[in-house]
Parts: C-alpha cells; sequence; structure tokens
C-alpha cells in the first residue's frame, strides 16, 4: 500500500505556501499545492489542532495517515502500487505493509496506481482480492502520467523532447523501477542509473558522482520527491531536472469525487 511509506518520527514545522526546508513527501506537498499550508507532526491529533487553531482549516487531509485511528477521519482513501500491490505481503521490517491486508475493512475506497504496468488479469485478480477482503469499498483505477521535465529555473521539457535524449536516471523512491520504465516509455534512452534507499538525503558528494557517472547523457533525470532533497545549485555541465507526473484516473473517478463530494456536503461549498 502506498500508504505508509514515509514515516517522520520527529521534529515539527509548518511549510508555509511551498517554502521551508524540503524533506520528501511534505516538501513536494508543499511545492505541488503552494497555497496550502503543509504541518508536520508524529502527533496528528496536536497537527490537526494546528491547522484549525492557527490556520482557521476547514478540511484537513492527512497523508500517510490511514494507521494514525487518534485522529477521526471522515474518509479513508487509501493507494495501492499494482506493480507491488502488498508489500511481498508481509509487515514491516519484513516487507512493505504498516498492517495486514485485512486492515482495509476500514477503507472507504482505493486507488490502485500504475495500473498501465500490469495485464488485465493482474489487474482483476487485485480487485478480486480487495473485495474479499472489504466488499463494500470503492475500487478506482489510475496511471502516473509523465507531464514534462523540469529543470532547476522552472523551465520545462515536453515528454516530446524526451524521445531519444540520453538519460542518466536516479532515484531513492520505493519503486524505482517503476520510475526508470517510466523513462523508458515515453522513448528515452537511459543509458545509465543509480538507485539509492527510500528516503535518501544527497550529500555534496552524492551529486558530484552522480554527475561524473551522467557525462555521456543529454540530461541528468530523477524524481520530484528526489530532487525537492538536494539543496543548493550544483554546476554541471549536463542538465539535472526532474519528472514531473501527474496522477490520472483511468476508471470511476466519478465514484471517488462522489465520495468527497458527500464528506463535504452542507460542510463547506465545492466549487
Amino acid at each position: 500500500m502506498d500508504d505508509g511509506r514515509w514515516t517522520r518520527g520527529e521534529g515539527r514545522e509548518t511549510m508555509d505556501e511551498g517554502r521551508g526546508t524540503k524533506i520528501d513527501e511534505p516538501g513536494v506537498l508543499a511545492e505541488s499545492c503552494p497555497e496550502t499550508k503543509v504541518i508536520i507532526d508524529p502527533d496528528r491529533v496536536a497537527g490537526a489542532n494546528e491547522a484549525i487553531t492557527k490556520f482557521g482549516a476547514k478540511i484537513l487531509v492527512m497523508d500517510d495517515g490511514f494507521q494514525h485511528r487518534r485522529l477521526h477521519r471522515d474518509l479513508d482513501i487509501v493507494t495501492i502500487d499494482a506493480t507491488c500491490p502488498f508489500g511481498y505481503g508481509r509487515i514491516l521490517p519484513a516487507g512493505l505493509l504498516r498492517e495486514p491486508i485485512t486492515a482495509l475493512k476500514r477503507a472507504d475506497a482505493v486507488v490502485i496506481t500504475r495500473c498501465d504496468q500490469i495485464n488485465e488479469t493482474k489487474l482483476r485478480e487485485l480487485e478480486e482480492k480487495l473485495r474479499e477482503v472489504n466488499p463494500n469499498i470503492v475500487i478506482a483505477r489510475s496511471i502516473h502520467r509523465p507531464v514534462c521535465a523540469k529543470l532547476g529555473d522552472g523551465k520545462e521539457i515536453g515528454v516530446e523532447q524526451l524521445k531519444g535524449r540520453k538519460i542518466f536516471a536516479f532515484c531513492g523512491i520505493g519503486n524505482p523501477q517503476s520510475f526508470f520504465g517510466t523513462i523508458k516509455s515515453i522513448g528515452a534512452e537511459v543509458v545509465g542509473s543509480k538507485i539509492y534507499d527510500d528516503h535518501h538525503h544527497y550529500s555534496p558528494d552524492d551529486l558530484t558522482w552522480i554527475y561524473e557517472q551522467g557525462v555521456k547523457a543529454d540530461l541528468i533525470l530523477t524524481t520530484q520527491k528526489d530532487r525537492s532533497k538536494i539543496i543548493g545549485d550544483f554546476q554541471s555541465q549536463i542538465p539535472l531536472a526532474y519528472l514531473v507526473i501527474e496522477l490520472k484516473f483511468i476508471s470511476r473517478e466519478d465514484k471517488i469525487r462522489n465520495l468527497i463530494e458527500k464528506v463535504l456536503s452542507g460542510r463547506i461549498s465545492i466549487k
């Protein structure tokens, strides 16, 4: 389950309009939603109280919070990676699961991601397994669609322009092969790659090594999450960019929207 791959057990800070320390998912959230307050707090109840009392929040969206049951929620949507749906079937540290699969009985909906990376038979088997656990769950399908590559100065390289380009790719995420596969799917040539541990923080030495390895490439490419952890400008003849990905629903988007609108109905105006 994608929900549950990020843990932060210490410290607290608020990312105001996208500024502040960039750390993994919170940094990406702050960058992607610059008008939204992002609060980091291992005590989700305290974080929720701060959002309400300090910022006057009317809607709370909790990321990586399916297991944080002290904080009441009106809607639970779990994302599941189609390429590794149940974290090797084991709970941490043996696998990737935070809870047994039966915990999905608490979920209202599941969004299966990367559905274009497995065949229809496996997708149907996955959906059947989910319904065995929770017969009433809403199941939607989605893909990670590459939009462009974004350089440090904000300039964008269109997906079409990446075709045939030589790419050195690196990342420190939970499913690195999916990232490399996405690069290949747009027609780029991966001439080299490096996988770091999930949540790896990049040192100047790391960046020097990456640039040295990428000398035969036209572009060094990473994920938005990894790029958010690279602080400062590192000079290189080879440009560094991150691949901009958007979640695109391919089925039952209307069901997910209906769930959200039902929860918000009468509480806040929906445009």
